[in-house]
Parts: C-alpha cells; structure tokens; sequence
C-alpha cells in the first residue's frame, strides 16, 4: 500500500512539474526572454504650435494658490491650462494600482492624480481615450539625481499605457538652470517670458501663502482669512491674464486682507515645517493634511516659500559651475580636449555669473512683492549661508530631496529661535530625505539638545499614529511659548488687560506682524507695544 502511495505521489509531482516547465517555455517565448532586447522608451507625438489652440496643458504639485496662479500667468502667454486638484488618498490608489512598484510617494500621488482626472475626463466628461490623448498634455518638471525624482516622466508614460491612454503626451523642462526642450515650431515654448512669468507666479502665491499662515491663526471670524485669500487669488490672477502689474494687484490684496479682525496676543506655538519637497508643500493627503491640523491644534505654521527652491537650485548651478572653474587647465591640456567640451568650460564663469544675476533678480522681486502685500521682516533662504552651517553634518555636495538644506534649516531655526518645533515630513519611500531625518539630524539633535525635532513619514494611511506623535511634541512647546508670553508680560510691567486696552483705541492691522525677538508672535507683540 505504502510504495502504491509512493508511485502515485511520484508520478502527480513528476505531472505537475512537467507541466509548469511546459507554462513556463511557453510564456519565456511570449514575452520574449530568451531573446532579450534593450529596452527603449518610445516617446509619444509631439505638441506643436499648431495644435495649442485645440489643446489643454494639465499641470499641478505646488501649492493650490500657486497652481491656480501659475495656469493665470501661462493663459495670459497663449496656452490653455487647467491646474489639478490637491492629490488625495483616491489619487494613491490609483498611482499604486498602475504604477511600479517600490516608488515614493510623491510619485504615487502625482501619477495617480493624473489618471484620476483623466478618468474624471472619460466617465464624468463623455470623452473617449483617444480625444483625451488628442487634446490634453501633461507639463511637469523633470531632474535627475539619486532619488526617484528623474524617473517621474516614465513613470507617467506607463502608467498612462496601463490605464488605457496609450501615447497621451508627456511633456517637461529641466530643473537645471537654461535647460529647455523647445523649438520654433513647438507648442510649449521654454523661452524668457515662459520662466519669467511661471518665477512671478510662485513668488506671488508665496507671498500670499505666508500672508494666509500669519493671519489665519489669529483670526477671530472664522475662515475670514480664507475667505479673503480667495478674493486676493482672484485679484492677482485678474493682473496675470490682463498683464497688469502685480504690484499693484498685491497693494489691493493688502487692503483685502486688513478687513480681517484679529487677535495676536494669544500665545500659540510655532512650527516649522521642513523636509522632502513634496511631502512639505502639498496641503493635501501627500502630509495628512499637516498644516491645517497643526493650526487646528492651536499653532502658528511657519511654511517653506517655493521661491527658496527656486534658488536653491540656482546655487546648485552656480556651485557646479565655481567647481568647474577651480579645475584649471593649461592650454595644451585644454586643446586636447573635444571641442565640446572647450566650450563648456569657456562658459563655466558665464553660467556662475548668469546665476548670481538671477538670484539678485528673484530676491530683489520677491521683496517688492512682499512689500506690497505688507510681509515684513521676512527674508527668503540663502543656500550658501546653510551650506555653512551644516558642512560639519552633511556635505554639500550630497544632491538629492533638500540636501543640506534641511539640516541647515533646523540649525538655523534652533540658533535664531524662529520656532518651538521643527517637523521634518518625509514620505515611505524617500531615500535622500530618510536618510538626513532619521540620520544625520539625530547628531545635530545631539549637538543642539534645545531643538524641539520631530521627523513624520507618510505613507497615506497611519493618520492617527502621526497626529498623536504631533499633539504630543505640541504639548511641550505648547507650555514653551507660554512661558516666553509671561516672561514677556515680567519684563515689560504689562498685563494683559493693559495690552488689550492699549490696543483698544486703534484697530490691529492683521498685516503687521511684530518684529522677530521670540518665536512667540505674541511675546513679540508685548515687547513692541511696550
């Protein structure tokens, strides 16, 4: 009976393997393997001049006020566009479902946001797939580097395949100072005016930004902030499609905005908000929703500007370009070398110069605009200076996320006492962005033990575990800028009853914002009043 067992056992494995190999031969000719080709990506059809009256340019991943003020600036140059909502948790999904696999989140979010609307296109709208291929392309920024950042436009390309809008374009420019991907006849054209005007946008949502997270923490109507940040959108996007000035349409929004009553003797905790590009900018799903429930649990945001990036980017250029130039070679050495590459390093004092101008530029604009709108005492990043600050921690040179713009930031912020609390968000996936947060920031936290830190990674759910982590670290610093506000009623023989009665006679100008002693914004406005 045992060896009848045995022999059946014997023949039905001996059955099932002959029949996986035959699966297998089968399906290794099917898909080609064992006549491997290189793999190429095949590019989908151009967008020429011809066809932008009839073609709709989607865009998105800054700021909603920047998104919205961005599609304004590139309609008033000829485009049609339509800006992408915030991504949410649906978009995830989707960039999941069609996606590779082992992506960051950003690239989760940004892909699955674009099926989402494309889908919305299709079922919502009544278009086939192929008048959305048609009639829609997709800008984006494109990079390199070690993080998954320089995989985005393939990403796109095949998770659009997947979900059945085979040869829907995908068009992108450079990060890199003077990249462009444009000719005479191409509908997108990466010329002066396109950077200009996109540059003018992001400064002008920024401002409006930083204006939003001052005021709106101490408002006493509630969504009063909102409601005239909506007006100012409005207003300065009007400016952009017209080509009227900014400036102006900014001065109008600083009016808009002193309508709103505020209160800023109420000592609340302010907290920076830093890390991974994405993951730090989107108000959406991509960080739980991080600043509004941080203004929910009583707290003052201290936001990163886009316009930093801008130059962040410019420094890198600059830096790569001054390295170039210390690489001194003699004239025979620099005959042997092809042509090509004799220019290249005959424009590497250009390229240094050309950055240094745009940089004056970028600063010089984003003070009028500030200005305008009344943002006082604010003063954008300056790469170098963190660069400086954080060489003993993290080198410079070590490109991808922030770099070391995220370890210089928290040291900055700890030595000047800009904030109680430094939240560094990353999200699952992010390798440059894990490894400064979780690594090189726990020896600055050793070195500093009076910064408040808190790294957050987010992965589109554990919602609850992070805002737990958050009202925990809000707790301390919480009882922190309590104790600066008192101290501050000692020292200037205040009360406040005697600050508000102070106040009481002129209505608080929501705009201004008292000057910089504490992190406190309302310690600091006893010291001014006093």
């Amino acid at each position: 009976m045992q060896a009848q067992q045995s022999q059946v056992s014997t023949v039905s494995f001996d059955a099932i393997e002959a029949e996986l190999k035959a699966f297998e031969e089968k399906e290794r000719e099917r898909l080609g393997l064992d006549n491997p080709k290189q793999w190429k990506e095949e590019a989908a059809a151009g967008f020429t001049r011809e066809q932008r009256g009839r073609t709709t340019i989607l865009f998105g991943g800054l700021t909603i006020m920047q998104d919205q003020l961005i599609s304004a600036a590139l309609d008033a140059l000829g485009y049609n566009t339509s800006p992408l909502d915030c991504a949410d948790n649906d978009a995830l999904q989707l960039g999941k479902e069609y996606g590779n696999r082992g992506q960051c989140n950003p690239t989760y979010y940004t892909v699955g946001n674009l099926i989402k609307y494309l889908n919305h296109l299709r079922d919502d709208k009544g278009l086939s797939p192929q008048e959305i291929v048609d009639n829609y392309i997709l800008l984006t920024a494109g990079g390199c580097g070690p993080c998954r950042f320089g995989m985005y436009v393939t990403e796109y390309r095949k998770a659009l395949r997947d979900a059945g809008y085979d040869g829907f374009r995908v068009h992108f420019f450079q990060q890199d100072v003077g990249s462009v991907e444009s000719t005479e006849e191409t509908g997108l054209e990466f010329n002066f005016a396109f950077y200009r005007d996109v540059v003018r946008a992001i400064m002008a949502g920024d401002v409006l930004n930083l204006m939003g997270y001052r005021i709106r923490p101490y408002e006493l109507e509630a969504n009063a902030t909102d409601k005239a940040l909506d007006r100012c959108r409005d207003t300065v996007a009007e400016a952009f499609r017209n080509k009227k000035s900014v400036v102006k349409a900014l001065r109008r929004c600083r009016a808009i905005l002193n309508e709103v009553k505020v209160d800023r003797l109420q000592p609340k905790p302010k907290v920076a908000v830093i890390g991974e590009f994405y993951a730090m900018t989107t108000e959406g799903d991509g960080n739980y929703r991080l600043h509004r429930f941080l203004e929910g649990e009583g707290a003052e945001v201290d936001i990163q500007p886009v316009s930093n990036w801008v130059l962040y980017m410019l420094w890198e250029t600059r830096r790569d370009a001054q390295q170039k130039m210390g690489l001194r070679r003699g004239q025979e050495e620099l005959a042997m070398l092809p042509v090509g590459h004799q220019e290249k390093e005959g424009k590497s004092h250009l390229v240094a110069l050309f950055t240094r101008v745009i940089e004056k530029v970028v600063r010089f604009s984003f003070n009028r605009y500030a200005k305008a709108i009344g943002l006082s005492g604010y003063h954008l990043s300056d790469a170098g200076a963190l660069a400086k600050l954080s060489e003993e921690y993290y080198l410079s040179d070590v490109r991808g996320g922030e770099g070391h713009m995220e370890v210089g930031k928290l040291i900055y912020t700890v030595q000047k006492k800009k904030a109680h609390l430094v939240v560094s968000v990353k999200p699952f996936g992010c390798m440059p962005s894990s490894a400064v947060s979780d690594g090189v920031q726990t020896l600055v936290t050793a070195r500093f033990p009076q910064a408040n830190f808190l790294a957050i990674e987010t992965s589109g759910d554990g919602a609850v575990n992070v805002y737990s982590r958050v009202q925990m670290a809000l707790f301390k610093v919480r009882e922190k800028a309590r104790r600066e506000f008192d101290e501050a009623l000692a020292e200037t023989g205040l009360t406040l009853e005697s600050a508000r009665e102070r106040l009481a006679g002129k209505r608080e100008a929501p705009v201004h914002y008292p000057s910089h002693r504490e992190a406190c914004t309302a310690a600091n406005g006893l010291y001014e009043l006093a």
